[in-house]
């Protein structure tokens, strides 16, 4: 990996601090960040060089070594970003998702939907196999946002394991985010009432199978676009489509549960504008969707100078 100057670093820590504001909204995946901020195969290779060898590096070689093998440097770059974003905006966003919810997922539906547009200029040919697995990537995230959620009281280690490796798969999966995996598996109550009780040993299991989930996850997508880039571009392309569902401005609530004093809408439906029950407010939520559309071109601009 080449050695970046602390400008470039500097806006890695920006692109972490988007990832982390778009964590933090149930629905948006910081993966679809990453790879409209041109980070994305970066990310996907620093993680994936993670494995045993790395002992036997830091045997022989020593720390530096191992620290350069990992891209260490962008890493640490991407996490102080993403976790600056995380203290400091986290409760931001969630009272604006609480009292100006419509505003939020327009300026999100907007940025996602640039993303698209992003995502699917890089796919370099254009065939059937290219278009049927498109299409499969729209059906399949649009399936998802459109499942009812499980509430479970289940918190048995192996489901805790398992709710951990696939909630961070879909966190650097562009499209679905991972909180929104947690409440679909019924593990979010388990997993909130686990930190509420300061339950180590579950966040340890928790934690365990996140990293074994991203530390495998990430193999696989950086072999499939080493050896299917098209294809795993244009299924990705289409994920992120399909989950445009999820984040219309629009919804109509059908139902919902109170978890650990958190409303836990189970089922809703998307809605037009003009049969949405409350004020639509419509011009604000063009302005806003083209306001995120913008972010895309300005992040866009950003990777092609500093990277």
């Amino acid at each position: 990996m080449e050695q970046r100057s602390f400008i470039q670093y500097f806006i890695v820590s920006l692109k972490g601090m988007a990832m982390g504001a778009a964590d933090v909204v149930p629905g948006v995946s910081g993966g679809t960040i990453a790879f409209i901020s041109g980070i994305y195969e970066e990310l996907l290779s620093s993680i994936s060089s993670i494995n045993f060898g790395l002992l036997q590096t830091l045997k022989k070689e020593g720390f530096k070594a191992v620290w350069r093998k990992v891209n260490g440097n962008f890493l640490l770059a991407l996490l102080i970003g993403i976790f600056i974003s995380v203290a400091s905006l986290a409760r931001i966003i969630s009272w604006l998702l609480q009292h100006k919810p419509i505003l939020v997922w327009s300026f999100f539906f907007g940025l996602v939907l640039a993303s698209i547009i992003y995502v699917g200029k890089q796919i370099s040919k254009w065939n059937t196999i290219t278009m049927i697995v498109l299409l499969f990537g729209v059906l399949l995230a649009y399936y998802i946002t459109t499942l009812q959620p499980l509430i479970s009281e289940n918190s048995s280690p192996l489901f805790m394991f398992l709710a951990g490796a696939l909630a961070i798969c879909a966190m650097i999966l562009p499209g679905i985010s991972g909180a929104f995996i947690l409440v679909l598996l019924g593990a979010y109550k388990p997993v909130l009432e686990a930190i509420h009780n300061r339950d180590f040993k579950i966040i340890a299991i928790l934690a365990a199978g996140a990293i074994v989930g991203l530390l495998t996850f990430s193999k696989i997508l950086k072999w499939l676009f080493s050896n299917f880039r098209n294809y795993t571009l244009a299924v990705l392309t289409g994920f992120i489509f399909g989950s445009l569902n999820k984040i219309w401005p629009w919804k109509r609530i059908l139902e919902t549960k109170l978890i650990e004093g958190k409303t836990i809408v189970l089922e809703e439906e998307s809605v037009l504008p003009f049969a949405f029950e409350g004020e639509p407010q419509i011009v604000s939520a063009i302005v806003l969707a083209i306001i995120g559309f913008a972010v895309i071109i300005i992040l866009e601009k950003l990777a092609t100078k500093f990277d």
